[in-house]
Order: C-alpha cells, then sequence, then structure tokens
C-alpha cells in the first residue's frame, strides 16, 4: 500500500452508501448526515445541471410535481424559467391539459401572455377583489371585458387609488389615450418603447386592436435576464406532462405531442404494471424523440422492468409525500432515502437518471437525495402554496393560505386523479392521499434562488463542485456518511429556546 493510500485510508471515516444502505431498516432523509469534505471553491463555482432523463438536461434539479394545486402553466413556465420544469397535471381534460403545455411553448420571456381584462362596466370593487387574489396592480379594459374584443382602455393604481367609492364603474376612471405595440414587437422594442414613452405597462395588439400580450417595466426587471433557463432546440421553454395507464392516454399523448411537450410522464402509484409497460412502448414506438419516464418505482425489480420496456428516466417514491397514506393505508412501499439509493445504483448501470419523488421538505432533504445517487428532485408541498401554484388563496387563523391535496385524496379522485390508482372503476373509493393547507411562499421568482443557493452551499460542505463529481464519489465510496439517532437529529436542529423564528423556509 503507497503512502498516500495509506493516509487515505486511515483518515476515512463513517461509511459509504453501500454499508449506510446496507442496514436492514429503511432509512428517510433525516436518518443521515454526508460527512464534511475539503473546500478549495466558492459557492458559485458549483454546477447544479443534471439529466431528468436520457435527453434533457436542466439547468437546476428541481422538478415541480403533476398534481392539481401544483402544476398548472404559470408553474411550468416559471419553473423553466428558473432552470427546472414543470410537468401539468391530468386532472383536466385533453384541451385543457394541451392548452397549459401550448401556453408555456409560446410563452415569450418578458411577455405576459393571455392577460386578465375586463369591461368598462366592471366596478372598482371587481378590481380590487383581482388584485387581492393575483396582486395584479393594472388591468386592460376591453368592450365586452375579455381578449376576444377591442382594447378600449387600461386602469392602473393612479387611476383609483384616492376612489373611495368602490361602485364606480371602470369605464369612468380608465385611461383612455393608450401606448401599445403591435404584435410581433421583440422585447428589446419593447422595452425601448417603455423607457421613451415613461410608462409603466405597454398593452401588444393585433391589427383588430385585441390585446395579444402586456409588458410591463416591473416584469422587464424581474425577466430581465434567465440564463439557465431550461430550452428546447426550438429555444421554447420545456414542459412536461402527466399521463395515466388508461387506453384514453393514447389520444392524450398523441394531442400532447402535437402541442411540443418534451417528456411524458406515466404516472402511476404503483409503476410495476403490465399496464405501465404496455404504455410506455407504445409511446417509444409511436411517438419519435418523446422522452418517458416511468413509475413510481422503489425497488430494482420494479427498475429492471420498466429499463426493459424502454423508459428514458424513473421516478421514485412510493408514501413518503407529506399528504400521502399510501403507506399507511395500503402497508406497501419503502423508506425514501433506501428506495432513492437501491433504484439509483441498479439504474446507474443502465445511465437512466432517477428522480427522487416525494420526502421533500428543505434544502438538507434535496442535497441528501443527490447525494445518495437522485439526478433531481420532484416536488409537490415545497411549489404549493407559491403565488405560481393553482388555486385562490385563502385566510385560516390570519395565515394566509393555498389548498394542497393528495392526488390520491378523495377530493382529486373525484376530479379524475384516481386514474394513478387502478380504482377507476371501482364503486368504493380508497383514498391513499389527504387534502389540506400550505402557507403562503411567495413567488417562485424569489423561492428557487433561495433553494439553489442553499444547494450551492451544502455541495461546498460536501466539497464536490458537481452533481456527475458527488454521484462518482458515492458509488467509489469516497463520499462517506453516518447514521443519526433520534437524539442526534434532535440536536442536529433547533433547540433548548424558549421561542425562534424559523428561517428555512423563506426566500428573502
Amino acid at each position: 500500500m503507497s503512502n498516500s493510500e495509506l493516509k487515505d485510508s486511515t483518515f476515512l471515516d463513517g461509511l459509504s452508501g453501500e454499508q449506510l444502505f446496507r442496514h436492514p431498516i429503511g432509512l428517510t432523509y433525516r436518518d443521515f448526515l454526508v460527512l464534511p469534505g475539503y473546500i478549495d471553491f466558492n459557492p458559485s463555482d458549483v454546477d447544479l445541471e443534471t439529466r431528468i432523463s436520457k435527453n434533457i438536461v436542466l439547468k437546476r434539479p428541481l422538478i415541480s410535481s403533476p398534481m392539481d394545486t401544483v402544476t398548472e402553466s404559470a408553474m411550468a413556465i416559471a419553473q423553466a424559467l428558473q432552470g427546472g420544469m414543470g410537468f401539468i397535471h391530468y386532472n383536466n381534460t385533453i384541451d385543457e391539459q394541451v392548452a397549459h403545455v401550448r401556453k408555456v411553448k409560446r410563452y415569450e420571456n418578458g411577455f405576459i401572455t393571455e392577460p386578465m381584462t375586463l369591461s368598462p362596466r366592471n366596478t372598482l370593487k371587481d378590481l380590487d377583489d383581482i388584485k387581492d387574489r393575483h396582486g395584479f396592480s393594472s388591468i386592460p379594459i376591453t368592450e365586452d371585458g375579455t381578449p376576444r374584443t377591442k382594447l378600449i382602455g387600461i386602469v392602473t393604481n393612479r387611476d383609483v387609488d384616492f376612489e373611495s367609492d368602490r361602485t364606480i364603474q371602470l369605464g369612468s376612471v380608465m385611461t383612455k389615450e393608450l401606448v401599445t405595440g403591435p404584435v410581433g414587437m421583440t422585447l428589446k422594442e419593447a422595452n425601448e418603447k417603455l423607457r421613451a414613452t415613461k410608462i409603466g405597462k405597454l398593452p401588444i395588439v393585433d391589427k383588430e386592436g385585441r390585446i395579444i400580450s402586456l409588458v410591463t417595466r416591473k416584469d422587464l426587471k424581474k425577466n430581465k435576464d434567465f440564463p439557465d433557463s431550461s430550452k428546447d432546440g426550438q429555444k421554447r421553454l420545456r414542459v412536461g406532462a402527466a399521463v395515466s395507464t388508461l387506453a384514453e392516454s393514447r389520444d392524450r399523448v398523441a394531442a400532447l405531442y402535437v402541442a411540443g411537450v418534451d417528456v411524458i410522464i406515466v404516472d402511476s402509484a404503483q409503476g410495476n404494471s403490465v399496464y405501465q409497460i404496455e404504455m410506455i412502448k407504445y409511446i417509444k414506438k409511436n411517438f419519435e424523440g418523446l422522452d418517458v419516464i416511468g413509475g413510481n418505482v422503489v425497488t430494482k425489480d420494479q427498475c429492471n422492468s420498466l429499463i426493459e420496456a424502454g423508459v428514458d428516466g424513473l421516478r421514485v417514491g412510493m408514501g413518503p409525500g407529506s399528504i400521502c397514506i399510501t403507506q399507511e393505508t395500503m402497508a406497501v412501499g419503502r423508506a425514501q432515502a433506501t428506495a432513492v439509493f437501491m433504484t439509483s445504483l441498479y439504474a446507474s448501470k443502465y445511465n437512466i437518471p432517477v428522480i427522487a419523488d416525494g420526502g421533500i421538505s428543505n434544502i438538507g432533504d434535496i442535497a441528501n437525495a443527490l447525494a445518495i445517487g437522485a439526478s433531481s428532485c420532484m416536488m409537490g408541498s415545497m411549489f404549493a402554496g407559491t403565488s405560481e401554484a393553482p388555486g385562490e388563496y385563502f385566510y385560516e387563523n390570519g395565515v394566509r393560505l393555498k389548498k394542497y391535496r393528495g392526488m390520491a385524496s378523495l377530493e382529486a379522485m373525484n376530479a379524475g386523479g384516481d386514474k394513478r390508482y387502478f380504482s377507476e372503476s371501482q364503486k368504493i373509493k380508497v383514498a391513499q392521499g389527504v387534502s389540506g393547507a400550505v402557507v403562503d411562499k411567495g413567488s417562485i421568482t424569489n423561492f428557487v434562488p433561495y433553494l439553489v443557493q442553499g444547494l450551492k452551499l451544502s455541495f461546498q460542505d460536501m466539497g464536490y463542485k458537481n452533481t456527475k463529481d458527488l454521484h462518482e464519489a458515492l458509488y467509489s465510496g469516497r463520499l462517506r456518511f453516518e447514521r443519526r439517532s433520534e437524539s442526534a437529529q434532535l440536536q442536529g436542529s433547533v433547540h433548548g429556546l424558549y421561542s425562534f423564528s424559523n428561517p428555512s423556509m423563506r426566500a428573502e
């Protein structure tokens, strides 16, 4: 043994990934820590680029879940701009899901597509309601209140701030002398017009005077540059979509393919089924260039079935989500950290990336998932409650909340979510999820950069600049871990204080 090998062996501490997960009891992300490595780089040097499938590379390992209280077009656009990706849920009609995909693919950075409009007969009270729900500071006014008719005015804060009578109709206070831009105007041209005219909002209209999109000074500042945005070969934002294993999903996939969807997730609670295998084979045979992610899986045997069927990626997790009660109700599943390590170890032999789905509630959980083999993390509760998530805010005990529900909750199943549980024909439905609410987290525009910076700091502490090097260290045994007892977990979190404020979910 050489001196360097002797030194490495002498100072080799903790457990390898294989030793950690050899334990017969399933582990979660909280049951272990990554031991620190050697730091010789700054957090800004960390590159989080990763694959979510064989052919799709993202700059950020963050994905929003295909849940009807998490991902529609607004969320998918925000995720793609930040370097991640969103998967549109299928608790809707084929046309509705396709419309969401098209909104993402047609999105132009800096332009608000399909802006909300009101009519001159609406009142200031209607305007107030929209502002409370969506935070908009200005509303275009059309002849009938829809984009189908001519734009005739715009109402901004300065038009209404000092009006005490909220029953006044918008037609009497709106600005009628409008500065507009033509369809086809570039973002640079729009920016120059805003600067020259010193206005805050620039409606983009077609030849008939109908509003097509809206450019605002605020959004230009916010969207000035997204160098890490996830884009396809035609420079369009990337977006994924979920489908079930039912026969109707063949038509759904065909429509999504025409709309330009980048990747399909075959969404099943238990992915190792003849139904999913047939769907994967059908998609790979009939839709050239369309990547397919299979799941959910938690064992090597499940992985093997879907890899043989032709998947380009695997989604891992069965029962770890905050709103999921599959393990409790069905007595089937696996502890999430053990599931991620075992499936990643197997899938890596076939160059298949793994998406860790569920069980993530903070930055440390994301870092641990990546450290044990995941290429990316899919999250529901982390992104529910943001302004881009579907649904309206409401207040409970003075706290601003949004609804969040599992796709196997009775509420979601009645809306179509039972398609992923092979229970669509059963008269008696057994819930494997619950409905609840999550606290307002603000905008993805602020929240994702916070998560990304935290991940870069974590990678620095581990001593690795990128996911590729981290995984090589994992499988070679150089990345070391340590089990945590319950008392160690308690000591590793806040303790001994009379009161404290938790900053872990804030994006300052």
